[in-house]
């Protein structure tokens, strides 16, 4: 295989772009040949604009969803920097409940991992929302996770993991509580399985289909973003929470102040998060 050249990383940096809405420049050249060399070769690419060529075209069965999983990065654990799990225990699920009980759906909550990685983030709400409310078997909760990453998306969706996975954040009375050891790995427990649905979908392309939304993690996701996909995810994500009283929470280095008026920071136990500033609302 020849070595990168210019015109290879136009290529692969406008297809990641087109693919995950990631920004790559010259400057990830040392990512384009660490993430993508193997998929070149495996495919008899005589260079990487070859291997860009092939997953246009859409000719090889997969091909582009290997690149995908290639140049996305699943770095996650259990309880990820552990504030905001502590603002949704303490403070964003009581006042949704208490706004919830005003209305005809008072058991109804709904919450959105919108890049749920491997599953240790939409798990981990799983297991916030079991720990704060006592019977919440009987309540009527779906956690959507989303990827863009399809292996990672069918790996968050057996809720099997190893104990070096497991070892990432996961303390011992909850691993206890909510997890059942299978020889060598652990399984989330059914009652937390059950709250989440699993897909693979693209921030970028058009938020069809879903539902109104209590609480949205949409964490460390947009700093890979151009200002302009930021800012349309941001209005779009603003229009898909349940307001007056949804909650968005964001990366610990993330800020929405440069986004206007839409968003009201917040603080609480710690964490990133806002809620939407919009003129009308109605409860989903």
């Amino acid at each position: 295989m020849s070595s990168l050249t210019p015109e290879d990383v136009d290529a692969v940096c406008g297809l990641v772009d087109d693919l995950c809405g990631i920004y790559w420049d010259e400057e990830k050249s040392y990512l384009i040949e660490s993430r993508l060399a193997s998929l070149v070769e495996e495919n008899n690419c005589e260079n990487y604009a070859a291997l860009v060529r092939k997953v246009r075209a859409d000719v090889v069965p997969g091909l582009k969803d290997s690149v995908v999983d290639a140049v996305t990065t699943n770095e996650t654990l259990w309880f990820r920097d552990n504030s905001p799990f502590e603002a949704i225990r303490h403070k964003a699920i009581p006042e949704v409940i208490d706004e919830r009980s005003q209305t005809i759906f008072p058991k109804k909550i709904r919450i959105w991992s919108a890049a749920c990685s491997t599953g240790q983030e939409p798990y981990s709400i799983g297991i916030a929302l079991a720990d704060v409310i006592p019977d919440v078997d009987s309540w009527d909760i779906q956690i959507l996770a989303t990827d863009i990453s399809p292996s990672a998306v069918e790996k968050a969706s057996r809720g099997v993991y190893s104990k070096l996975e497991i070892g990432r954040g996961m303390d011992t009375s909850h691993l206890r509580d909510y997890f059942v050891e299978q020889e060598d790995s652990w399984k989330i427990h059914d009652r937390i399985r059950a709250m989440c649905k699993f897909d693979v979908r693209n921030l970028l392309k058009p938020f069809s289909g879903l539902d109104k939304f209590d609480i949205i993690f949409c964490r460390n996701v947009a700093i890979y973003f151009t200002g302009e996909d930021r800012r349309s995810l941001f209005e779009r994500l603003a229009d898909s929470l349940a307001a007056p009283y949804g909650w968005l929470f964001t990366g610990s280095s993330e800020s929405l102040s440069d986004l206007g008026d839409r968003w009201s920071p917040q603080q609480h136990c710690r964490s990133n998060c806002y809620r939407p500033n919009l003129v009308e609302a109605t409860m989903a």
